[in-house]
């Protein structure tokens, strides 16, 4: 199953010009959280898929794959 979250992430964590520490601190989990979830090793829980969708402002939908904007 491909990877949708971890992609959207990094590419959101990219435009905003931010590296996976500042995110983790952000985002109060461990810089290795992020690369597990970047690299689709790691599925994030309902509270932290909320915390990048308001840190990122965007949907969890979006985050989810189920819509493209």
């Amino acid at each position: 199953m491909e990877n949708i979250f971890g992609k959207r992430l990094r590419e959101l964590r990219k435009e905003k010009g931010i590296g996976q520490v500042a995110l983790a601190k952000e985002l109060k989990v461990s810089k290795s959280i992020i690369s597990l979830w970047e690299n689709g090793l790691r599925e994030p829980g309902i509270y932290a898929i909320k915390a990048v969708c308001d840190f990122f402002n965007v949907s969890a939908d979006y985050m989810l794959g189920r819509i493209d904007y």
